[in-house]
């Protein structure tokens, strides 16, 4: 009761004020300057647009919630099995980082072509973009958590004998949990990003559309208030899948690390 009572005071009410604030503070402003609603409409306007849409907003968040899940998923998978091919051979990671960093610096719109074209439009394009904008920073930390090890604890496996395997799996591996736990953080919000990117290029359906898509209408409508809509929904999918794979990891990083109390002076 009282782990309770702490947490909503102390990491929930704070955040849920100053979201409080910043609403009063937007309606003041758009009440006093006297902005046209369909530069800046109030947050009244939004909420109203919220309700009116829920039906839309729901199922958009359903795809693009999905799409991005299943981005993540990939990336986790096959960005941690890269670390542990990089991880053990220098000249492999020396080969393929390079190409790594590729899906990291190469731009979506680039791509995007070569995704219609292989994987045609609709959802499985989508989870493709999502996999890609996730991928390189699962690989990043993976690989660092696999090959960052005390030399002293591999001279001890190497004394007494220990397979490559066996250092892979009991030492490289434990080791590299709390580096992949970050990666898979920061992935998850790009998974979110990279999901509503791709519906903005591949689409994501024929009769249902994701959040995407439901911006792309927003804009070439001029509808301002149903962009914040869509920005809002987008925003909580992105919270609940981040905060989701955040106590996750906190659960799983428990195991590794005595919690440290925090002085409060």
């Amino acid at each position: 009761m009282v782990r309770l009572r702490t947490l909503i005071l102390e990491e929930i009410l704070p955040p849920l004020m100053l979201f409080v604030m910043v609403l009063v503070v937007w309606h003041m402003a758009v009440v006093w300057t006297g902005v046209k609603p369909f530069l800046l409409p109030s947050p009244l306007k939004v909420m109203q647009t919220i309700w009116e849409n829920s039906g839309k907003l729901a199922v958009g968040i359903r795809l693009t919630g999905a799409a991005a899940l299943a981005g993540f998923g990939l990336s986790v998978l096959l960005g941690t099995l890269t670390g542990f091919v990089f991880s053990q051979s220098r000249l492999i990671r020396n080969s393929g980082y390079p190409y790594a960093i590729f899906l990291q610096t190469v731009p979506i719109i680039a791509i995007a072509p070569l995704i219609i074209f292989w994987c045609g439009r609709g959802f499985v394009g989508v989870v493709v973009v999502a996999f890609i904008i996730s991928l390189f920073p699962m690989i990043a930390n993976a690989t660092a958590g696999l090959t960052s090890v005390d030399p002293d604890l591999l001279d001890l496996f190497r004394l007494n004998n220990a397979s490559r395997w066996q250092v892979l799996w009991k030492l490289r591996l434990p080791n590299s949990v709390p580096a992949i736990c970050t990666g898979a953080k920061t992935a998850s919000g790009l998974a979110v990003v990279g999901a509503i990117v791709g519906e903005f290029y591949t689409g994501a359906g024929t009769n249902a559309y994701g959040l995407g898509y439901l911006i792309q209408f927003a804009t070439g409508r001029l509808k301002v208030d149903e962009l914040f809509a869509c920005i809002f929904a987008s925003t909580l999918l992105g919270i609940v899948i981040f905060g989701s794979v955040n106590l996750i990891s906190d659960r799983i990083l428990s195991r590794w690390y005595v919690p440290v109390v925090e002085y409060r002076g």
